[in-house]
């Protein structure tokens, strides 16, 4: 039964087991996290969000990012899952269905500040979440049968969470199974012109996940077989289940290792395009007034994701302009470069914006299919108006765990995101509870961080 099997690896799993290379990239995804939260933290929907999740304080419970106002862990789980994930700017993971693992991060801060674990614990059940989040990842595909990979972030924050509360196997099979029976969530979430939605879907998992852990703990069972059985998850969601390996294999890898941090706040399978288009503008010298044609070469599953629907050749709304190839390549040819001003309304309505995108044409290149999800390859080719054809392409862009970040690049990312926000006293003060959580006897000393608004 996988719900068993899931739940002995759970509890397999202890601090001791994690390789100093794994702790390290721990506290690069916690830090990475918090930094996106930072800059998204004064958009409308986070700020939406929190106002409601203030409406229902208590006197435990956990704390909302930026306020300090405690409130229940689910609660907290979406409140502070929508700031991470609004901007789409948090980390990634491909495989046979593509998600963003770090999703299960600020839901399994609020458990541990609820429950007052240590750093150590902490990470540890970070490893868990995205162990189990990517094993789902790797053995099934929920996105062509009509629903949204968020359920693999429900499950991955189920198992973290019975991680932290210590759950025995019996209860964590009972939070797996309740998550299980509730998890499925729709793919329009991701099709056609793009919602606020697309911002909190992956929260609302992440906040499922900690909800039935709840229960669980308390004693309520669940449906089971949840994966196998006859109206199970398996055959009616996923389908066509091919189960791999959990853990990643026996030498204290684990899949944490094989993610990948995003460089710009654009989904992922453009990043390879931007660093094309970023290097033609710089290397090359091209004028975006001058351009008289572009080619951008790309893979099946990019295509599905971020060109193929008319709105995305159309964007109106940041959600929908940060999932289209078409807007990202053209707003970096213009600009040079992409951030999170990008995708304000009025440089979304910009003419020569629109006028790059209509002398655009996006074509599916096999041969990058038969490199992906190994490698996210893109090219660009550009003519200009005096003839000259300009290419570039890119396998591997900068924060792919085969070209990974630097230490200073990734904390350059995180003060461009959060000094105005934190300050830069306080931004140097996370940075340094993070490298130092392991040391940390709870967490309370990076939520106090977090809880900037109060200070």
């Amino acid at each position: 039964m996988l719900a068993k099997r899931i739940a002995q690896f759970v509890e397999s799993v202890e601090y001791s087991d994690l390789k100093q290379s794994v702790v390290s990239e721990v506290k690069r995804r916690i830090l990475d996290s918090i930094g996106v939260m930072a800059g998204a933290y004064r958009d409308v929907t986070p700020r939406i969000v929190m106002r409601e999740a203030m409406r229902f304080p208590t006197e435990g419970g956990s704390r909302l990012f930026g306020s300090g106002v405690r409130v229940a862990p689910d609660w907290a789980s979406f409140a502070n899952g929508v700031l991470v994930r609004y901007l789409d700017f948090n980390d990634t993971y491909l495989s046979r269905e593509a998600l963003h693992p770090s999703d299960t991060i600020p839901a399994l801060i609020a458990v541990a500040d609820d429950l007052g674990s240590s750093g150590k614990e902490l990470m540890t059940s970070i490893v868990v979440a995205y162990e189990v989040t990517c094993w789902l990842a790797d053995s099934l595909s929920l996105r062509d049968n009509g629903y949204d990979h968020v359920a693999c972030i429900a499950f991955g924050t189920a198992a973290g969470a019975s991680k932290l509360m210590g759950l025995e196997t019996n209860e964590i099979v009972n939070a797996i199974n309740l998550t299980g029976v509730a998890a499925a969530a729709l793919r329009q979430t991701r099709a056609g012109e793009l919602s606020m939605w697309k911002g909190c879907a992956a929260a609302n998992a992440a906040r499922h996940g900690v909800f039935a852990t709840l229960l669980a703990r308390g004693g309520v069972t669940g449906p089971s077989p949840i994966f196998e059985g006859e109206m199970g998850f398996i055959r009616v969601i996923s389908r066509d289940f091919r189960e791999v390996p959990l853990p990643l294999n026996d030498r204290g890898d684990f899949r944490l290792l094989k993610t990948h941090i995003k460089r710009w706040p654009v989904e992922y399978h453009s990043m390879s395009a931007v660093e094309a288009a970023i290097d033609l503008v710089r290397s090359e010298g091209i004028n975006a007034s001058e351009v008289s044609q572009i080619k951008v070469n790309t893979f099946s599953v990019s295509y599905r994701i971020i060109v193929k629907d008319p709105e995305k050749w159309n964007p109106k709304t940041r959600e929908t302009a940060d999932h289209s190839l078409p807007y990202i390549v053209a707003r970096t040819l213009v600009d040079g470069d992409i951030w999170l001003e990008s995708f304000d309304e009025e440089r979304l309505r910009e003419e020569r914006v629109r006028e790059l995108m209509r002398l655009m044409k996006v074509d599916v290149y096999p041969r990058y299919d038969e490199l992906y999800p190994e490698a996210i390859p893109n090219s660009i080719e550009v003519v200009d108006r005096r003839g000259r054809t300009l290419s570039r392409e890119v396998l591997y862009p900068k924060g792919h765990c085969s070209n990974p970040l630097s230490r200073d690049e990734l904390t350059e990312k995180f003060k461009k995101l959060s000094i105005g926000v934190f300050g830069e006293e306080l931004a140097e003060e996370v940075v340094k509870s993070v490298e130092g959580l392991e040391n940390s006897p709870d967490v309370s000393e990076l939520v106090d961080c977090l809880s900037f608004d109060r200070r």
